[in-house]
């Protein structure tokens, strides 16, 4: 019995992979997809119960990619191993919307830098301050993580952006921190270190282009509501 039960999860394995060959992930379910991914670290046994499971506690495949390593490991069957396949497309998600996004110039779009930004600061279950070190073509040089915490007027250093800014070359600069709650709007402390920290890189002759609050779902741009 528990040899049949092997082949028959071996052969649904080799199933869904033909599958894919075939037509990509048209016509797949959203955990048939988050099955593909496990089977990456899972080579033997079944992990459609998994799946399921993961689509009914994250709301869908978007809701399981952005679940951070703890979170998946909450569903019962899921461990350090078989979420290899989920942590990897996350992490080269990442890394491919990164890359493309420094291909072209920002353009002052605020709906660039959050497709940059999404991955790395939306689904954080902390507040991160990140700078994004722009040249004077509008292109993204780096995003470098300055503080892990309640962003206040103490967190953030002018010596360190200026510092950083120098280190990498960069003319402008945009600032961009995640709400984990889900607000997309800026706190008042959120507004009063912006200003600070635009006086001291004015003052050196570096541009402040923007802060952008990263969520999930969406963002909010303090230069296009007027704030900076």
């Amino acid at each position: 019995m528990t040899i049949k039960k092997r082949d028959d999860s071996a052969g649904h394995r080799k199933r869904l992979r033909e599958r894919f060959r075939r037509s990509g992930l048209r016509g797949f379910h959203d955990y048939e997809v988050v099955e593909l991914l496990l089977t990456l670290g899972a080579p033997q046994g079944d992990c459609k119960p998994q799946a399921k499971a993961a689509i009914k506690k994250f709301g869908s495949l978007k809701g399981v990619l952005d679940a951070t390593s703890e979170q998946l490991q909450e569903i019962k069957g899921l461990g350090p191993k078989n979420i290899f396949g989920l942590e990897l497309v996350r992490e080269m998600a990442s890394i491919y919307l990164k890359e493309k996004a420094r291909e072209k110039p920002l353009a002052g779009s605020p709906r660039a830098v959050f497709d940059f930004l999404r991955q790395s600061l939306g689904g954080l279950p902390k507040e991160v301050f990140q700078v994004v070190y722009v040249n004077n073509t509008n292109k993204i040089i780096e995003a470098e993580q300055l503080f892990q915490g309640t962003v206040d007027q103490s967190a953030i250093h002018p010596r360190e952006v200026i510092a950083g800014a120098l280190k990498n070359h960069a003319t402008r600069l945009i600032f961009a921190h995640n709400h984990p709650g889900g607000s997309l709007r800026p706190s008042s402390e959120d507004i009063e270190i912006t200003s600070r920290l635009k006086k001291a890189c004015n003052a050196v002759g570096i541009e402040v282009l923007d802060h952008i609050i990263v969520t999930t779902d969406g963002y909010f741009s303090m230069r296009e509501h007027g704030l900076i």
